[in-house]
């Protein structure tokens, strides 16, 4: 977690699981929260524990938590879309608003987990080649090292 990026994905990941606790609430309690739907609520319950999980583990930089986020967002949030966006986009009749924007919703949220995916592998693969042109010269650099161990073995003080 040392990039801006991946502080900004984490804090984008965590408002959309609150979004997605009060739309499971608000479902729960009866009251309709600006047209927002809970797709299968028991479904949804499991979801969001589960993402309690991935939180951990993404911020831990581990690419199974992002998998595991991305595999339950795409489950949840692509079965909706395919079921109910396609037809409706295909069909004469149009788009009710409700789906259209519950379909934004679930793409909004499987964009999120792919970026975090995409975030902590290409992360993985820059700490793998890591390399720093700032220090490199220093660290990688023989000449000077040996230049640096000639100058230290001359350097024998006298002792009274």
């Amino acid at each position: 977690m040392k990039s801006l990026i991946s502080w900004l994905l984490v804090l984008f990941m965590a408002m959309f699981w609150v979004f997605r606790v009060i739309v499971a609430i608000s479902a729960q309690f009866g009251i309709e929260f600006g047209g927002f739907i809970v797709f299968n609520n028991t479904t949804e319950m499991v979801l969001l524990f589960v993402d309690l999980f991935c939180f951990i583990l993404i911020v831990k930089r581990k690419l199974i938590g992002g998998i595991i986020f991305l595999a339950g967002y795409g489950w949840y949030f692509g079965s909706y879309i395919i079921n109910n966006l396609i037809p409706a986009l295909s069909s004469e009749a149009g788009v009710d608003m409700v789906i259209f924007q519950n379909s934004i919703i679930g793409i909004l949220g499987i964009i999120i987990a792919l970026c975090i995916v995409i975030n902590i592998a290409f992360e993985k693969v820059k700490l793998r080649h890591f390399t720093d042109k700032k220090t490199d010269w220093y660290f990688d650099n023989d000449k000077y090292d040996r230049k640096f161990d000639d100058r230290a073995d001359k350097n024998q003080y006298r002792t009274l």
